[in-house]
């Protein structure tokens, strides 16, 4: 795999270039892997553990799959600010790899946070009195984004601070992830981390945003047996 890497600010000074290019690399590499691709080839960079990756113009998680012949720009934390994300409006993401519940809970809590409430839905092995082989998802992933921001905007109404008068008490950090193509029996289909200062706000709304997701994001689900396959609310 061949990629272009953008620079920025102090990462630019230190490589004495705006762009890097990096041939030789595994066919599949994550953000990651990049980062320590680039730590072993480029010394003079430094530590990467607090730069941000970005594809285009949106950001992208270190978790995030590369293609041949991608630039991806990577930018150091900026002034007066640090890498951290922003979840308090709720991110939502669709991954055509593995979920990992446990990274999903790091990148929402902070020392604000007393709670934080992680759901995992995972592939299970009988279904429909049928041994599943595994699940195949599709998704129409501009309605998908569009329906998730109302979700995460009623969860805010429902159980943050707008909800008790602006009680910082009941703010939220919420992120939704959910697979894409096959997923194996026994791998998670979707992650939903929420955090908060108090357990209960974080509960409620993580409930609540399973079940919102469920009912009325465009996301289908065909499990396949050994015998044959059928989509998950076709009553065909």
């Amino acid at each position: 795999m061949k990629l272009t890497i953008r620079l920025f600010a102090s990462l630019r000074e230190r490589a004495g270039s705006e762009r890097l290019v990096l041939d030789d690399l595994p066919d599949t590499l994550d953000v990651a892997g990049l980062k320590r691709a680039l730590q072993e080839r480029h010394a003079e960079l430094g530590s990467l553990e607090g730069v941000r990756g970005v594809l285009d113009t949106s950001w992208v998680d270190d978790a995030t799959t590369l293609a041949d012949g991608q630039e991806v720009s990577l930018l150091p934390p900026v002034s007066g600010g640090t890498a951290r994300e922003d979840f308090s409006a709720g991110v939502f993401e669709l991954h055509a790899d593995a979920l990992d519940p446990e990274s999903a809970r790091r990148r929402v809590t902070d020392d604000g946070c007393g709670a934080c409430v992680v759901f995992t839905g995972t592939t299970r092995e009988r279904n429909r009195e049928r041994d599943v082989v595994r699940l195949d998802y599709e998704a129409f992933e501009e309605m998908a984004g569009t329906e998730m921001r109302r979700i995460f905007g009623d969860a805010l109404t429902r159980f943050g601070p707008a909800s008790a008068g602006g009680d910082e008490a009941l703010r939220l950090a919420m992120l939704v992830l959910h697979r894409t193509g096959v997923v194996e029996v026994g791998e998670p289909s979707v992650v939903i981390a929420v955090a908060s200062p108090h357990r209960d706000a974080a509960f409620l709304a993580a409930r609540f945003l399973i079940d919102e997701l469920k009912k009325n994001v465009p996301l289908w689900k065909k499990e396949r047996y050994a015998d044959g396959e059928h989509w998950i609310g076709d009553r065909s």
